[in-house]
């Protein structure tokens, strides 16, 4: 739902504060515009007026911004940036456009960017920008059109498309077991290298095979993939998905320290903003995930 007309500037009132902001002179704004002085100091009181707050103010001969517009304008470029960007977009190619996508690392690096071949193959007019994202995050602040989440629906204001449930496998290097436990509690012996973003990983493993022992301190990591290399050289064993697993355990530098696999209690989502019209390029992704997802579940 729009917000009442009464807190919608008009963008010729926002392009005015902007600038007016940025070159501290309305003289400048105005040239800058090709308005006359007269106009832009209309436009700012008409802006004033409709917020019902002071954005700016004298000093000197210096137009500076107060407190309140201070945090405004850095919200007004945000949106006049945006709006740019969807006009540009919607004149070149209704269809095209780029889809910004926060991914976790070790699903992005496994199981994502191999099969992203196949998007560009397919959604040619489509350009997907990657970057990495450990931890939930507000979509309102960011530049992001979605992210691959793991846990539960626990992230607010999204909509989820289920992608798959991550199945879990303990592994470490050839050399620090002869093979692989029968005993999931035995694995209690041995050095666990832990991820700092799952601190109840191995406890929620060795439950799901009925050990209630706690797991020994051990190595923390904040990525799968430098926790893998770290068991590549043999300093404990490292609880992988099995997408982040497999490589290592075709090229034989890993092996696995357990008979025992398990689901984890957490699935992987793509989520997106809710209050957002979703564009063209974000309507292709899903489609094409969800196809992805179907056929390599």
């Amino acid at each position: 739902m729009i917000a009442p007309r009464r807190f919608l500037p008009s963008v010729n009132a926002l392009l005015a504060f902007e600038a007016v902001a940025r070159l501290g002179s309305a003289t400048q704004a105005a040239r800058e515009l090709s308005l006359t002085q007269s106009a832009i100091s209309r436009q700012l009181k008409t802006l004033e007026d409709q917020l019902g707050v002071a954005l700016l103010g004298r000093q000197g001969r210096q137009l500076v911004l107060t407190d309140a517009g201070k945090s405004y304008v850095v919200q007004v470029r945000d949106i006049l940036n945006k709006l740019a960007q969807a006009s540009i977009s919607a004149r070149t190619n209704p269809t095209a456009g780029a889809l910004n996508l926060a991914i976790l690392p070790g699903f992005g690096m496994h199981w994502l960017a191999p099969r992203l071949r196949d998007f560009a193959q397919t959604h040619p007019e489509v350009t997907v920008n990657l970057s990495t994202r450990l931890h939930p995050f507000s979509f309102q602040n960011s530049p992001f059109d979605a992210a691959i989440h793991f846990g539960k629906e626990d992230w607010p204001g999204v909509g989820y498309l289920h992608l798959m449930p991550e199945t879990v496998v303990p592994v470490c290097a050839p050399e620090l077991l002869g093979a692989p436990l029968e005993n999931a509690a035995e694995i209690l012996t041995y050095p666990l290298l832990h991820l700092d973003t799952r601190p109840r990983g191995w406890s929620r493993w060795l439950r799901a095979l009925g050990v209630t022992q706690d797991p020994p301190a051990g190595m923390v990591f904040d990525q799968f993939s430098t926790m893998a290399q770290a068991a590549v050289h043999g300093l404990g064993v490292a609880l992988l998905p099995t997408f982040s697993a497999a490589p290592y355990l075709r090229d034989g530098q890993l092996v696995l320290a357990s008979t025992q696999t398990t689901h984890s209690i957490g699935n992987y989502y793509l989520v997106w903003p809710e209050d957002r019209v979703e564009t063209a390029a974000l309507k292709s992704f899903k489609g094409w995930l969800a196809a992805q997802t179907d056929r390599h579940l």
